[in-house]
C-alpha cells in the first residue's frame, strides 16, 4: 500500500521543479511557472510555491552554508537532496511554516538514503537554532562583478534590498481607494503586499476613468517622462509589451505606435489599453526587420536585457544571468539603438534605457550610439528628489531612494537626432 503524501506536497514538488528550471536549465522563474505548477488545481498552492522558489533564491548562498555547515561532505549543487534541504529551511527560517509541516512535505520528494540525510540535516540546524541573517548574501560572481563596476556600497544596498520584496507603485491616475504615498507627480507608493485586485478600476474598463492606472515601478516610470509631453505629436515605443511605457505616452498626449515581437504579450497590452481607456497602435514585428514607413518625434528604447536591475522583483537574475549572455545582449542593444535612431525625425528625442545593472549593457551601449545623435540633458525637475542626472545619462544603482523604499535599477540616456541627420 502506497502512503499517501501529506497535504501541501504538491506546492513543494511544484517549487522543487521551479528551483531546477532556474538553476540547472537558466530558465526564467515567471517563464517556468505555468510548467511547474502543473499539477496544481488551487491559485493558493500556486502561489505559495512561487513563493517558496524565490525566497529560496533570494537566500541561496546563506541556505547552502547552514547545508554544507551540516554535512561531513558537501552535497553536489543539483542533487535533489539539496534542493529538498533549501525548500524546507526556507520555509522554516524564513516564510513562518512549522518545521514539522516544512520537513514533512518535502521528504517525499526524496528516495532512498537521500530521505534520512535530509530528515537528520534539517533536524540537526533545528535543534541547533539555525538562522538566516537579516541581510542575504549575493552570489559571489554577481556581487564581484557589480563590486568591480559600482564599488562595494552598491553591494551592500543590493543585498538589503533583497531581504524583502519591493513596495507595489502605481502610475498614471492611481485610484482614490489606494492609500500610499508619491515620490513625483503620476506616481503612489503603497506598502509592501498591497493587494492590488482590489483596488477601484482593476479589472474593468474605464469609461468613468477609475482604471486609468497600472502597475509601474518608479524607476521604470522614467524613461517615458523623458520624452516629455506629446502634444499630439508621434511616438515610437520599441519592445513596448506589457505596456506601462505606452500607457504613460498615450497619457502624456503622444500618438503612440507600439511594437514588440511577442504576440501574447502584445495582448496584455491591449487588455491594458482596454482597461485604462487609453489608445495606440499596436504592431506585432521583429524591430530589426520591421520598416516604419514615416519617421517619429520621439522613440523610446526599453530594449531587451540582461533584467539585472529588476534581482529585487525577480531573483532567479542573481543566478543564471551570465557574462556572456551580458555580452550578447549588449552587441544586440546596440544593433537596436541604430536602427531606432534611423526612424527619428531631425530634432527628434530618442530615449534608450535598460533595466540592467550591467555597464556593458548601459554605458558602453550609450557610448556607441550613432553620430547623428547629440546628448540631450535630462532636466532634474523630470525626477524624483533624489536622483541626480549625468548629463544627458541617469544611472539607478542599488541604495536609491531606499528611505522611501527603494527602486529597480536602471539605465536611461537621452538623445536628440541632429538637424539634417
Amino acid at each position: 500500500m502506497t502512503r499517501a503524501d501529506p497535504p501541501g506536497t504538491a506546492a513543494r514538488r511544484a517549487a522543487l521543479r521551479l528551483l531546477d528550471a532556474v538553476l540547472r536549465k537558466g530558465l526564467p522563474l515567471e517563464a517556468a511557472l505555468d510548467t511547474a505548477a502543473r499539477d496544481l488545481d488551487r491559485g493558493d498552492d500556486r502561489a505559495f510555491a512561487h513563493a517558496i522558489a524565490a525566497e529560496a533564491l533570494r537566500r541561496l548562498p546563506d541556505l547552502d552554508a547552514l547545508i554544507d555547515g551540516a554535512t561531513r561532505q558537501n552535497l553536489p549543487h543539483d542533487a535533489k537532496a539539496r534542493f529538498a534541504l533549501r525548500i524546507a529551511l526556507v520555509q522554516a527560517l524564513a516564510l513562518g511554516t512549522p518545521p514539522h509541516a516544512a520537513i514533512s512535505t518535502v521528504l517525499p520528494l526524496v528516495d532512498g538514503g537521500p530521505r534520512k540525510l535530509v530528515h537528520g540535516v534539517f533536524g540537526a540546524l533545528m535543534r541547533g537554532g539555525a538562522r538566516l541573517p537579516d541581510v542575504p548574501t549575493l552570489p559571489d560572481p554577481v556581487a564581484r562583478r557589480w563590486e568591480k563596476a559600482w564599488g562595494p556600497d552598491a553591494v551592500a544596498a543590493a543585498a538589503r534590498l533583497i531581504a524583502a520584496p519591493p513596495p507595489l507603485d502605481l502610475a498614471g491616475d492611481p485610484p482614490g481607494d489606494a492609500e500610499g504615498f508619491s515620490l513625483m507627480p503620476g506616481h503612489l507608493r503603497l506598502p509592501r503586499r498591497t493587494q492590488v485586485a482590489g483596488l477601484t478600476g482593476y479589472g474593468e474598463g474605464a469609461a468613468d476613468g477609475s482604471g486609468r492606472w497600472w502597475v509601474q515601478d518608479i524607476a521604470a516610470a522614467l524613461p517615458a517622462r523623458l520624452l516629455g509631453p506629446g502634444e499630439g505629436r508621434a511616438a515610437l515605443d520599441l519592445c513596448a509589451a506589457p505596456g506601462g511605457k505606452t500607457m504613460q505616452l498615450a497619457a502624456a498626449g503622444w500618438r503612440v505606435t507600439a511594437l514588440d515581437l511577442s504576440e501574447s504579450r502584445l495582448a496584455r497590452l491591449r487588455e491594458n489599453l482596454v482597461r485604462t481607456g487609453l489608445e495606440a497602435e499596436v504592431v506585432a514585428a521583429d524591430l530589426m526587420r520591421w520598416a516604419p514607413g514615416r519617421p517619429f518625434d520621439a522613440v523610446l528604447l526599453d530594449a531587451p536585457c540582461s533584467a539585472t536591475g529588476i534581482f529585487r522583483r525577480h531573483p532567479d537574475v542573481l543566478h543564471r544571468v551570465r557574462p556572456a549572455a551580458i555580452a550578447e545582449l549588449a552587441e544586440a542593444q546596440k544593433a537596436m539603438l541604430a536602427r531606432a535612431a534611423a526612424w527619428l525625425k531631425p530634432g527628434g528625442t530618442l530615449v534608450y534605457s535598460v533595466c540592467s545593472l550591467e555597464p556593458e549593457e548601459g554605458e558602453r551601449v550609450a557610448d556607441a550610439a550613432p553620430a547623428d545623435l547629440a546628448p540631450a540633458p535630462i532636466a532634474p525637475d523630470l525626477l524624483p528628489a533624489g536622483l541626480v542626472p549625468d548629463g544627458h545619462r541617469l544611472r539607478i544603482l542599488p541604495g536609491a531612494l531606499e528611505a522611501e523604499g527603494g527602486a529597480d535599477s536602471f539605465f536611461m540616456a537621452r538623445f536628440v537626432r541632429k538637424s539634417g541627420g
